[in-house]
């Protein structure tokens, strides 16, 4: 109850911590070149979400963003917005990447694996389980998730990339007027 002395309410105490995660991920520089600094921002803010996995849900819920939070999204929107984004199109930037890295950051942590000697108990049960002749393609998938060096959490990357890529086509379009 002491903790009440110093917020008002459990509003408070939980735009306090999600300001504190959002602190930690690193903010875009000014002059970046925007397609890196995204790409650093969200492999940053992924980290963070691992640090924190009970942020995930929180992060774009509070109505009271605190000065981290601010700093955070006002320098993502300038790096969107000084490299030529209209405002339209910074804002489907910016959502589309933080639905990747949200939605990313709670997919891995609802898998039923954490290791990879446990990915590989779970996909050998799995192919035991699975008619290949009616699931072709699903058990080629998990076939190739049983390929020496596989790993979900590189599949984040990759994504990104494809994400970051068809946002400068949809820039170059925008700004081309087509």
């Amino acid at each position: 109850m002491s903790l009440y002395h110093h917020v008002a309410n459990k509003d408070d105490v939980l735009d306090g911590i999600v300001d504190i995660v959002f602190s930690e991920i690193d903010l875009p520089e000014d002059g970046a070149d925007w397609k890196a600094a995204m790409r650093e921002r969200a492999i940053s803010a992924r980290e963070a979400l691992r640090r924190h996995p009970w942020a995930i849900g929180l992060m774009e819920s509070r109505s009271s963003p605190g000065p981290a939070t601010l700093r955070h999204h006002d320098a993502v929107l300038r790096v969107l917005r000084t490299a030529g984004f209209t405002v339209e199109m910074a804002a489907h930037a910016f959502s589309l990447l933080d639905s990747y890295i949200y939605g990313f950051a709670l997919q891995e942590t609802s898998l039923p694996f954490e290791t990879s000697e446990e990915l590989v108990d779970v996909a050998q049960t799995i192919l035991e389980s699975l008619p290949a002749d009616e699931y072709p393609y699903l058990t080629e998938m998990v076939e190739h998730a049983l390929q020496p060096g596989y790993a979900f959490a590189n599949e984040y990357e990759s994504g990104l990339g494809l994400i970051v890529d068809g946002i400068a086509r949809a820039h170059e379009v925008s700004a081309s007027g087509r």
